[in-house]
């Protein structure tokens, strides 16, 4: 092993330790989306977006919040309309206490539109197979 490849594996290592059990996906429908921009004296850009998905064959809407700061450039996000069919990779918060009633959002990592076949983060390697879940309805 290389040194480039023992640093990736190390790093890689310590956030399934970190973040191991708060690692999430969701499939769903996108119910609405809300992409908020700051400039702080035109050098310092702030980009947040809240989603709100209803998972296929569920009841529940589950909220995503994207957040990304960046110096001189302005943070990119990808075109989502309501409606689109998306896959949510991200972690869940962090249970702050045992009765609060404030549901906690998804931190989102990556975001897969099914509809258009487009990424926010592109994964490297061959081409992705993302295989949709589907219902199966037997007729007796």
């Amino acid at each position: 092993m290389s040194f480039k490849e023992k640093m990736v594996k190390s790093l890689q290592d310590n956030f399934m330790k970190k973040n191991g059990d708060r690692i999430t996906q969701v499939q769903g429908n996108v119910i609405s989306v809300k992409i908020e921009e700051k400039t702080i004296l035109w050098i310092f850009h702030k980009l947040t977006a809240t989603l709100l998905i209803k998972p296929d064959r569920s009841k529940t809407v589950v909220k995503c919040v994207y957040s990304r700061n960046k110096w001189f450039k302005k943070p990119e996000f990808m075109t989502i309309n309501q409606g689109n069919l998306v896959i949510v990779q991200g972690l869940k918060g962090i249970k702050r206490k045992k009765n609060s009633d404030v549901k906690e959002a998804i931190e989102i990592m990556n975001i897969m539109n099914m509809t258009t076949k487009k990424d926010l983060v592109n994964i490297e390697g061959k081409e992705k197979q993302v295989k949709q879940i589907k219902q199966v309805r037997r007729m007796k």
